[in-house]
């Protein structure tokens, strides 16, 4: 197994399930409510351990019972917490989710607390347990300053880095070069592109619009149309499989925790890309986020049972 690292947000999910998701000023009730352990980061750390092989995950959390709940999740999973930032001023995040119960579809709202306040000591601490590691992923859910220093970083000690630019805001040119893959989704691709997505001939050029700004590998989920992943050489599709759409809440860290966790088994990033679609379609057939993620029992048999190609 490679070693992988996660560095990411950590907040606690509010979730509410209603009819019908409700527009503004207008007041629904809801039929299901829970809280969770969340966050893109933690989502993702959670769905590469559990498709088999835990990632060292680095967060920043308060002292709080939400603090508590991610420290508590991450023992239950097996992973290791001694990187886990605890900020002494800052509560832990919340992310208020709304999900439509008929569609499945989402609304979210992240007020991300301790991990929007990741300091300079926090990323010089973090890059010094990551010397030996072979894939960091990130995202953009921690405060940007921060961000950027891990990727610029993790380019100096050779670390193969994964970038999910989530949620999307800009992106200097210079931080592209060199990353090895970026995966945004459909909206966040035509944002940083500037470029429309409409059918599939539109994926190419967005792609080359990141590979020519030095990135290695892009990949762009399209929701309910599957993925497409770009090598610079070839191009490939992915259709969704016919599964129940329960709640398509974290199916995009379900995909890269998946992505993730098949390049740490040694994959190759195309086989990656496809054992990533079945982990993120095996996640939406259940409710919430991180407690929605496939173990690798589940994605094996249904890799068997469907004669998928990875």
């Amino acid at each position: 197994m490679r070693k992988i690292a996660i560095v990411g947000s950590y907040v606690a999910d509010i979730m509410a399930r209603t009819p019908h998701l409700p527009s503004l000023g207008e007041t629904v009730k809801g039929s299901f409510f829970r809280i969770g352990a969340g966050g893109k980061g933690f989502n993702q750390a959670i769905a590469s351990a559990k498709a088999g092989n835990k990632p060292l995950f680095i967060t920043k959390i308060g002292n709080d019972h939400f603090g508590k709940m991610a420290i508590d999740m991450l023992h239950e999973n097996g992973m290791d917490t001694s990187q886990i930032i605890i900020s002494p001023t800052e509560n832990t995040g919340i992310a208020l989710i709304s999900v439509d119960e008929q569609s499945g579809q989402n609304e979210i709202i992240v007020v991300p607390g301790a991990s929007g306040t990741f300091s300079t000591e926090d990323i010089g601490k973090s890059l010094h347990s990551l010397k030996d590691f072979d894939f960091l992923l990130v995202q953009l859910e921690i405060n940007n300053d921060a961000t950027l220093e891990l990727i610029k970083q993790a380019k100096n000690l050779h670390i193969n880095t994964i970038l999910n630019p989530a949620p999307v805001q800009e992106i200097q040119d210079s931080l592209y070069d060199g990353l090895f893959l970026i995966s945004p989704n459909e909206v966040e691709a035509q944002q940083l592109s500037g470029l429309s997505y409409n059918n599939d001939s539109d994926c190419t050029l967005i792609a080359e619009y990141f590979l020519k700004k030095g990135v290695q590998n892009v990949v762009i989920t399209l929701g309910k149309r599957g993925a497409y992943l770009n090598t610079g050489k070839n191009e490939y599709f992915i259709d969704n499989y016919k599964v129940p759409v329960v709640d398509t809440t974290g199916a995009g860290d379900a995909f890269n925790g998946g992505l993730l966790a098949g390049l740490s088994k040694g994959m190759s990033v195309v086989s990656a890309f496809r054992y990533a679609n079945v982990v993120a379609n095996l996640s939406i057939t259940k409710t919430g986020t991180s407690n929605s993620m496939p173990d690798e029992i589940e994605i094996n048999e249904f890799i068997s049972h469907n004669a998928v190609i990875i």
